[in-house]
């Protein structure tokens, strides 16, 4: 039975909703608003710039550097904001995954966790059609078109794991499960993603 399950995911496909129903499914720990909470409290920032920050293209201004260098506990001179992030939520992730069964939404932790034989890494992706649909139910309408909002985020998110990892955003070699939401349903890939990981 694999003990860690991550979750990236796609903007607008569900997988964060299909990821706290296989925790709850499997009855397994859950981090995702809670591991940004962890890593505000062990970095002093505040949690809504962790959650922009620990999934955006990183920066690299002379703020983001001041920034690392500002006296927060962990924080060298010569490390960006960006790059303390990094450091900090690689090692907590690591400890989450030492301390027991849990699946983790996003953060790069199929690539924090690659090395681990009892760890899942799934990746949720879904038609275009279905997420901008989704997202104009879960978020309302905004000045910015929902294909616009669909692929600036994505194409940040991708940046910032390409800048951290090397390695391309959702492409299937870096995953054990890819799974299309839009036609699979959330149930039947909750289903799937559990039996797998009891195997």
């Amino acid at each position: 039975m694999k003990k860690i399950i991550t979750v990236s995911r796609q903007f607008g496909s569900g997988g964060r909703s299909i990821a706290k129903l296989v925790a709850e499914e499997l009855g397994y720990d859950y981090y995702d608003s809670e591991l940004v909470q962890k890593v505000a409290e062990e970095t002093g920032f505040d949690p809504s710039y962790i959650a922009d920050a620990g999934e955006y293209a990183p920066g690299r201004s002379i703020l983001s550097y001041a920034l690392g260098s500002s006296g927060v506990h962990g924080a060298t001179s010569h490390m960006s904001a960006s790059d303390y992030l990094w450091t900090t939520q690689s090692r907590i992730i690591t400890e989450l995954a030492e301390k027991g069964n849990c699946v983790i939404v996003g953060r790069c932790a199929d690539f924090i966790l690659r090395d681990r034989e009892d760890c899942l890494n799934v990746f949720i992706h879904a038609s275009r059609d279905y997420k901008a649909k989704r997202i104009v139910e879960l978020y309302g309408v905004r000045d910015k078109s929902p294909n616009k909002r669909l692929e600036e985020k994505d194409t940040k998110r991708a940046v910032n794991y390409k800048y951290f990892t090397g390695r391309e955003w959702g492409a299937t070699e870096n995953y054990h499960v890819s799974l299309d939401s839009s036609k699979l349903g959330s149930e039947l890939c909750v289903k799937i993603i559990a039996e797998i990981a009891k195997k």
